[in-house]
């Protein structure tokens, strides 16, 4: 997963997803974030087969949750959760 921005700051962080549904997404993160702020980030989804390439989306949300690990893992010391309220597929140029 890639965050983008917070609120109105640029971030181009790459973060660690550890849980994805329809309604948002819950992901490991080096930067802090707040409760109630908007985000905007893309996830890549694996391809379903050999010839289809990956899916990636573009997501706008709001931060949920957000709070400091106990066990820092691959140097990503927060557990944010976020809602994905806007979502739009991004299809490469071929």
């Amino acid at each position: 997963m890639e965050l983008v921005r917070k609120g109105a700051e640029p971030l181009g962080k790459v973060t660690e997803t550890r849980n994805l549904s329809s309604g948002g997404v819950l992901f490991s993160s080096e930067a802090q974030l707040k409760v109630g702020e908007p985000i905007e980030y893309f996830i890549t989804l694996p391809p379903s087969g050999r010839e289809n390439p990956p899916v990636r989306l573009h997501c706008v949300g709001t931060v949920i949750r957000a709070e400091s690990r106990q066990a820092v893992v691959r140097d990503k010391p927060f557990s944010v959760a976020a809602t994905m309220e806007r979502y739009e597929f991004v299809r490469n140029a071929r």
